[in-house]
């Protein structure tokens, strides 16, 4: 009997455009003009809520303002759907909205501030129709909220659904803020440093927390300074509710995947964008998975130290961050890193480093053994 062998070739998938907000400012390039002079966005926090004198990354006053001013009827909005609804606005092309245009909403507490006042204000369905309806899509929301893998995990979803012909372009936003909820959820799992948090490093206590919003524009269509996306996965070791695997198997896993996706060897990574939350066993999780996969002299960073951890937003807010140091071949320092404080090797970046920057691993874990990740290449157009 004649066997045939089949080999799908899946059409290329872009990232075209990008735009972020977080403290630091209102645009990728204005937050990269800070990155490079290694200023960081969190600051001290007299008060907020039930905590006192604290470190985080939070959008002061005067910033919101001038973005809610930009905001038509901004008053029927809340904090954070203006903020994303400003980070959208300057990637998105109304005209060219249509029933093939997919929005993918990446959150993990969504509108939680108004839960005292009501259980529909806090919906994140209704939070993500408010946002879709501002700008006129024409297909529901759909809605990622898997921890802090969810911002990867968005871009992994709209690549996926383009793919399948279901879009044939999808716009991707991923958005958290800073609340006393979450500050006080943090608290009780003592995972927060009181002082500015160290990602990677033998003093660190735990992470900061933060607030940005970050989106792109995905398609089968090549723009100008685009990224491919090679390969991606994401895999559940279901380890434990809030602690990741002691041996790094979900993401061992998922890199695997991503790389064989990508039909690339490990080695041919340039640079890993890490989780990196600073928590004892995140940092020592990730490393041991790095290594598991030899990929311990790959330059590596996290930039919670910059930003504080966001939530949902922070996978995809550090991959636009990725893809910008590929574009500029600049590595950004690990800020706060001195000393290594895990059981195994990692080159972890301690100033700024001049390389280039083809082929971009970006990863993510969260609660519940979650795990994401993410392989661009750099498309060099002549």
């Amino acid at each position: 009997m004649e066997t045939k062998s089949w080999v799908v070739v899946m059409d290329k998938i872009y990232i075209n455009r990008a735009n972020i907000i977080t403290p630091l400012g209102n645009s990728v390039e204005s937050n990269w003009e800070q990155l490079v002079l290694g200023n960081s966005g969190i600051s001290k926090i007299n008060s907020f809520g039930h905590l006192k004198n604290f470190y985080a990354g939070q959008i002061n006053d005067t910033q919101f303002r001038n973005l809610k001013e930009q905001v038509i009827d901004n008053k029927y909005y809340t904090r954070l759907e203006i903020l994303g609804i400003s980070s959208l606005f300057q990637i998105i092309d109304q005209s060219k909205i249509n029933l093939k245009t997919g929005f993918v909403l990446s959150t993990t507490k969504g509108n939680i501030n108004e839960l005292s006042n009501s259980l529909e204000k806090a919906s994140i369905p209704l939070f993500a129709k408010k946002i879709a309806d501002y700008f006129g899509f024409k297909t529901e929301p759909i809605i990622v909220s898997n921890a802090c893998v969810s911002g990867v995990l968005a871009v992994n979803i709209a690549k996926r659904f383009i793919e399948m012909d279901f879009f044939e372009d999808v716009y991707v936003l991923a958005l958290d803020e800073l609340t006393d909820f979450v500050l006080t959820g943090f608290n009780s799992f003592q995972a927060m440093d009181f002082e500015q948090c160290k990602p990677f490093d033998k003093d660190r206590k735990g992470v900061n927390l933060g607030e940005a919003a970050a989106c792109i524009y995905v398609s089968k269509k090549e723009e100008s300074n685009v990224f491919q996306i090679l390969g991606e996965a994401t895999i559940n070791d279901a380890n434990h509710i809030s602690g990741p695997s002691r041996t790094g198997e979900g993401l061992v896993l998922s890199i695997e995947n991503a790389l064989k996706e990508a039909h690339l060897t490990a080695d041919k990574i340039d640079y890993i964008s890490a989780h990196g939350t600073a928590t004892m066993y995140n940092d020592e999780m990730e490393t041991i998975a790095f290594n598991r996969l030899e990929m311990q002299d790959i330059p590596t960073n996290s930039l919670k130290a910059f930003f504080g951890h966001t939530l949902g937003a922070s996978g995809l807010l550090e991959l636009i961050l990725a893809m910008k140091q590929a574009q500029e071949n600049v590595v950004l320092k690990s800020l706060n890193f001195n000393e290594l404080g895990t059981s195994v090797v990692q080159n972890i970046v301690k100033e700024n480093l001049n390389k280039a920057v083809n082929y971009i691993l970006r990863t993510s874990s969260g609660f519940g053994g979650s795990n994401a990740v993410i392989i661009l290449k750099k498309v060099k157009n002549d």
